[in-house]
């Protein structure tokens, strides 16, 4: 697995989720009690931006239409979606907030 810097731990503060690009991936980067998370930044219901949701204990909520994301799997707390979203693994080393993406396999 290769980490990727995304951004600085000061840009995702407790409670609070961000939009953040990797070249042309779109991320939703949010912290709940000290955890960094990292997802796709579209809800899998209606491809809502999950970084216009709140942060929850439950999980990241969307905006749209109330559904509810677990942070570590992605899988649907509560409808209306029924489709998990994809999560990334999540490093945060000397301040700055890193994602992890499997290497392409060689040819």
């Amino acid at each position: 697995m290769e980490f990727h810097r995304l951004a600085r731990s000061g840009q995702v503060p407790e409670g609070v989720v961000r939009r953040f690009f990797l070249d042309d991936l779109e991320l939703a980067v949010s912290r709940f009690e000290g955890e960094v998370h990292i997802s796709t930044n579209y809800c899998s219901h209606l491809a809502c931006l999950l970084s216009s949701g709140k942060v929850t204990e439950d999980g990241l909520l969307c905006s749209c239409h109330g559904s509810v994301f677990d942070y570590a799997t992605g899988e649907p707390l509560s409808p209306p979606a029924v489709k998990p979203i994809r999560v990334y693994p999540a490093r945060e080393v000397a301040g700055e907030i890193f994602v992890g993406f499997e290497a392409p396999e060689a040819p």
